[in-house]
């Protein structure tokens, strides 16, 4: 079995992440291509500091990304943490900040770039990320949106480690994440998880760590690769 990034395939020998074997149409009740730009907040019992909301990136179509960044702030978003690594690839990660900026000037923008290759997050990704984002995790009022491409891997990965941040405990994070948000893989998990608890894979807490993540993932499948493909689907309808 393999497990599929949004930009590659990770061995699932290695994640123990592996794919169902039938595709279904819809998941949580809706289609792929109707998770994808859905704001999807994680809901806690008993959140401390700021909302944690997942979903995909902003339309090409400005008409279209207005109306959908519209309907970020009438949902009270205070700040949007891109995480798309191949929008600077392509030497357009200011498109969006400027967007935002023009019509949004009350949100704060913070680009995080990152691949989805399937290889591991580097650390210091994270370490920005928590410096970043620190004075927003502990405010209440705040409502912080982390969106990749399809809102599957790299998003709800950071919403994760921010959820940790602010004292959810990991699997219990985990399964807020998958409630909130059926189409997350979120591939990076274990990722996260070591950063939080300040190992690396190569120990063996870091491994640990590892079985344990693959384990939830093994008892939580997703077709991420069909849920991939159905958005790509739709992104050539746009």
């Amino acid at each position: 079995f393999f497990f599929q990034a949004e930009d590659g395939i990770r061995d699932s020998s290695v994640t123990g992440v592996q794919t169902c074997a039938l595709p279904i149409s819809l998941i949580g009740g809706r289609r792929p291509r109707e998770w994808w730009r859905s704001l999807c907040e994680v809901v806690l019992p008993d959140r401390r500091g700021a909302r944690i909301v997942l979903s995909g990136d902003l339309p090409h179509d400005r008409q279209r990304a207005a109306e959908q960044l519209l309907e970020w702030q009438r949902f009270g978003v205070t700040h949007i943490v891109d995480v798309r690594g191949e929008v600077a690839e392509r030497n357009d990660d200011c498109a969006d900040r400027r967007f935002v900026a023009e019509h949004a000037p009350e949100i704060t923008y913070v680009f995080l770039g990152t691949h989805d290759n399937g290889s591991p997050q580097d650390p210091r990704w994270f370490d920005t990320a928590i410096e970043a984002l620190t004075p927003a995790l502990d405010d209440p009022e705040a409502v912080i949106l982390v969106h990749c491409h399809m809102g599957v891997n790299r998003g709800p990965s950071l919403g994760l480690r921010l959820l940790l941040e602010q004292g959810v405990k990991p699997f219990e994070a985990l399964e807020a994440i998958r409630e909130a948000r059926p189409i997350a893989a979120v591939l990076y998990a274990d990722d996260a998880i070591r950063h939080w608890f300040g190992v690396t894979s190569r120990t063996e807490a870091g491994r640990s760590i590892g079985r344990m993540v693959a384990g939830w993932h093994r008892d939580n499948p997703v077709d991420t690769g069909w849920i991939i493909s159905r958005i790509r689907l739709a992104e050539r309808d746009e």
